[in-house]
Order: structure tokens, then C-alpha cells, then sequence
């Protein structure tokens, strides 16, 4: 893995970056800002980072503006949407070949990786985890452009059980989209689960890549 210095908005953005030679695939992912270890060096960005590796993508994490190395000051949302946009844009100069772009968030990155969704139609899947339904309006995300999996920590569920329930049911109805959606009994932190997380989204990549090739 090889650090690396990116432009963005406001300034170089910090990554850490696996190359993979003729892969077909790139994986972005996107770190949260409040929970415990808000940067790259989340254990959730750093699984979901590893699993996508291994499945021969290569593979970028980085930090948004203002976070350790990466220039700029922190924003509302709108100007880490603008670092997204600037990371992918890179991950494809590398990559000038790969039919299929994925990306993938945790929390506050779960929202602005589905923005940025919403917004590249070269994205064909995500994966999400601990979407933070009750700080912003996810109401964008319909209808969904592309099947995703979406995974939660049981002890916020309740918090938040209604909005998720009804956003999961409305991505659901839509044709050709597949949404998965599982309950991972942790609290936000998600300690000790960095393997069942692995897993779950490793089965995911797979089922998704082997209906890519057929279409």
C-alpha cells in the first residue's frame, strides 16, 4: 500500500492507494467524521479497503479536506462531496481502462458516497455502512441508480428503525436494482466485527461482479 498526494478543491488530499495491473474494478472508500478514529484509519474503511483488494480492485482510501494530511478546512458535507469527486477522478486516471467503478462509505461517508452516486453513472454498486439517517436527508437516493448492500449496527437500530425501514422498503420496489440491507449487532464502533464485516460484504462483491459479467 503506497501513500499518495492527490489534488483536490482546496489542496493535496491524502490516500492510501493498492494498485491492481488489468483489473476491471476500482473501489473508493469514504471515512466517517464523528465516531471514534474519524479518518482513513477507520477499522471499518480499513476492512472494506482490504476486502476490495483482495478481489482485485484496485483500491483508494483518503482523507476529506482538513483531516491529518489532506489540505483545506472541514465542510458542511458540500466540499468533501467535491474531495470525492476529486479522488475518483484520480482513482480513474490510474485506472484509464476499468469498466466498473464502485464506492463505499462509512456514517458521514455512507452520505456523501450516495451523493456521489447519484451524480457519476460510471458507479455500479455500493456498499454503506451505518448510514446516518437521522443527521441528514437521504431522500435523494430515490430512485437508486445501482444495487448496494447496506449494513447497520444494532445498537443505533432503534434510534432510527422507522427511517431506515422506509428507506430500504423504497430502494427495494425499484426494478433492477438489488438492495441487501443486515443488522450487524454492534455499537457504532463496530469493535471485533471487522471480520463478520469482511465477509458479508466480500459474499456481496462477488454476487455483484458475476451479474456484471453476464450483462
Amino acid at each position: 500500500m503506497s501513500e499518495v498526494l492527490f489534488n483536490g478543491p482546496e489542496g493535496k488530499l491524502q490516500g492510501f492507494y493498492k494498485h491492481v495491473e488489468n483489473t476491471k474494478n476500482i473501489a473508493i472508500i469514504l471515512h466517517p467524521r464523528e465516531c471514534f478514529e474519524n479518518s482513513m484509519d477507520n477499522n471499518i474503511v480499513s476492512t472494506l479497503f482490504d476486502t476490495f483488494y483482495s478481489n482485485s480492485f484496485s483500491t483508494l482510501k483518503f482523507n476529506f479536506r482538513g483531516v491529518q494530511k489532506s489540505q483545506g478546512a472541514l465542510d458542511d458535507g458540500t466540499g468533501e462531496l467535491s474531495d470525492a469527486a476529486s479522488a475518483l477522478d484520480w482513482l480513474q486516471t490510474q485506472n484509464p481502462d476499468v469498466n466498473h467503478c464502485w464506492i463505499s462509505g462509512v456514517s458521514f461517508g455512507a452520505w456523501v458516497s450516495s451523493q456521489l452516486l447519484m451524480r457519476r453513472p460510471e458507479i455500479v454498486s455500493f456498499i454503506n455502512v451505518m448510514i446516518p439517517i437521522n443527521e441528514f436527508d437521504f431522500s435523494f437516493l430515490s430512485p437508486c441508480p445501482a444495487s448496494g448492500l447496506i449494513l447497520h449496527p444494532s445498537k443505533e437500530i432503534n434510534l432510527e428503525k422507522q427511517k431506515i425501514t422506509n428507506l430500504i422498503k423504497r430502494l427495494s420496489n425499484q426494478k433492477n436494482i438489488k438492495i441487501i440491507y443486515k443488522i450487524i449487532n454492534t455499537d457504532i464502533n463496530f469493535k471485533n466485527k471487522e471480520k463478520e464485516i469482511g465477509k458479508i460484504a466480500d459474499g456481496f462483491i462477488n454476487q455483484i461482479l458475476i451479474t456484471l459479467e453476464q450483462n
